[in-house]
């Protein structure tokens, strides 16, 4: 079957719900269904002559990654990955959602079959742990032990004023030692409060940075979740090192760095 050929089942079959443009040797399909965040499912096919593949090319757990700091996903959600796939005839191969129609048969049906695969497997995500602050920070105390790096969590810290400060993690290496604190909400309207607080926390213990300890200060911001402004950050760098926690690895050289 050649491209045009498939172009005209195309628009006989799937009509105006789903849009298809040339993506390299596939056709890109960009189906109504959605995934949890609004963004399209997107699925891929092309022809080898006999028979036609539908796949999403990994789009779908790739996704899922993204909503996760994890590398890995449970058993439970293998399994609930493993049963969609099986629910709707679809294979799963090396991270992508696939199948096949022997040409002249109905393209309709696969597309839609792929796509609903892919709608569910999506849902894996609200297996995940809520992302409560607290659920961050032990996300990020899972990372520093990954990369076997000594840490205390919660130290409680006199700045120059006499308050004590609770610091979320103090972080040693051989040369130097990094005071963290993570920023994190889900609520847009909280943001700068937070800010303000971390900024406070800093600015009290700044005496800490100068002697023999010498102390710095990290500001790891959950940029996960979109809520931060320009000015959050800006606020922040004068008395810190800025950290994003989108970026873990980025993070970890920040701490593992001489001076």
């Amino acid at each position: 079957m050649r491209s045009d050929e498939i172009c005209g089942d195309l628009r006989k079959q799937i009509g105006k719900l789903f849009t298809y443009t040339k993506h390299g040797e596939f056709y890109r399909i960009r189906t109504p269904y959605l995934y949890p965040d609004g963004d399209n499912i997107d699925l891929f096919c092309k022809s080898d002559g006999r028979c036609i593949t539908v796949t999403d090319l990994a789009e779908t757990t790739g996704w899922l990654r993204s909503q996760s700091i994890s590398r890995k996903r449970s058993p439970k959600q293998d399994q609930l990955i493993h049963d969609a796939c099986v629910t709707h005839g679809v294979e799963f191969h090396r991270g992508m959602l696939r199948a096949q129609q022997d040409i002249g048969e109905d393209l309709a049906s696969v597309i839609t079959r792929v796509a609903q695969a892919a709608l569910r497997v999506s849902d894996v995500c609200f297996t995940f742990r809520t992302r409560t602050p607290s659920v961050i920070t032990d996300e990020v105390a899972e990372h520093l032990e990954e990369c076997k790096l000594k840490f205390d969590r919660s130290e409680k810290i006199a700045g120059r004023s006499g308050r004590e400060w609770t610091i979320d993690f103090r972080v040693q290496n051989s040369k130097r030692s990094c005071l963290v604190n993570v920023l994190t909400t889900w609520n847009r309207s909280s943001a700068l409060r937070i800010t303000e607080h971390v900024l406070a926390a800093w600015h009290d213990l700044e005496y800490r940075t100068n002697g023999p300890e010498s102390l710095e200060f990290v500001s790891l911001f959950n940029d996960t979740i979109d809520v931060w402004k320009e000015d959050d950050f800006k606020l922040l760098e004068p008395v810190s090192t800025i950290s994003l926690w989108s970026r873990p690895d980025k993070f970890v050289d920040i701490l593992t760095q001489d001076s």
